[in-house]
């Protein structure tokens, strides 16, 4: 892989985000009206209940940190979409740029932009609710480091399915997250769950991290088995996604880039 060539392409992601109203609203706009309005839902309880004196640094920090594995999967996904969308995909690999150049690419565009995403919206956090993302200390590189492993898995996952079945399913680039967020428990605890939604839980990564937030919150501390767990899960569905984007773009290499639109 030549460096050049990954910097190139990053920069020229870079550019779609520069001239595109919508990809600016997707990092600065929505964490914005979700502070605001599940912000301001939780002060509710707290106002109802006195105790629930935690429910706000809880639920700001679900939505923080949930950027982190949002903002990794649709970079890739959209990504790729918008060289669909442009007729551009063919033109991108006639030129001197390799899948695995590309790959590592959206990889890095993805943690680019959700770290844009998370520090703007722990600002806004900060200034509306004074929930300070510092509290979590060292824990707070682990938790973004893996919460992007998960982004990025899903995202290779829907671009090799997008590859293979063309932009008919198009919308799963800003759906198909949202299935395994139940079971990452992202705002409450996972008791809470049916005990089949807990067994799903149990092999979804995002769900170790989020109780391991909630824990950091309320005692101060986190069970490492959690990151070791999510780690692990991570790696294995991270390789799983890498080798079916590979062959899903090969398959579509056999049939023709041209076909995928």
């Amino acid at each position: 892989m030549k460096i050049n060539r990954i910097y190139a392409t990053v920069l020229r992601y870079f550019y779609y985000f520069k001239h595109s109203l919508d990809r600016m609203s997707d990092v600065f706009y929505w964490p914005i009206i979700d502070l605001v309005l599940f912000g301001l839902t939780s002060l509710s309880f707290k106002y109802y209940d006195p105790k629930a004196g935690s429910i706000v640094p809880v639920v700001a920090s679900g939505i923080l940190f949930w950027i982190i594995v949002w903002r990794g999967q649709y970079e890739i996904t959209v990504n790729l979409l918008e060289e669909l969308w442009s007729h551009n995909l063919i033109n991108m690999f006639v030129a001197p740029l390799t899948f695995s150049e590309w790959t590592v690419s959206v990889m890095i565009i993805g943690l680019i932009k959700a770290l844009m995403g998370f520090a703007f919206a722990s600002l806004v956090a900060f200034f509306l609710y004074q929930v300070k993302v510092f509290m979590f200390g060292f824990y707070l590189i682990p938790f973004i480091g893996l919460l992007i492993l998960t982004g990025w898995w899903i995202g290779f996952l829907i671009a090799g399915l997008i590859l293979r079945y063309g932009t008919t399913i198009q919308t799963f680039a800003w759906s198909a997250i949202m299935v395994i967020s139940p079971f990452s428990a992202v705002y409450y605890p996972l008791a809470i769950l049916p005990a089949w939604a807990r067994t799903i839980a149990s092999v979804v990564p995002t769900s170790y991290m989020f109780e391991g937030i909630r824990q950091v919150i309320y005692e101060g501390k986190i069970d490492s088995s959690k990151f070791l767990i999510s780690l692990g899960l991570n790696i294995i569905y991270l390789i799983l996604s890498i080798i079916f984007l590979k062959k899903s773009f090969d398959k579509a290499l056999e049939r023709g880039l041209i076909k995928v639109y």
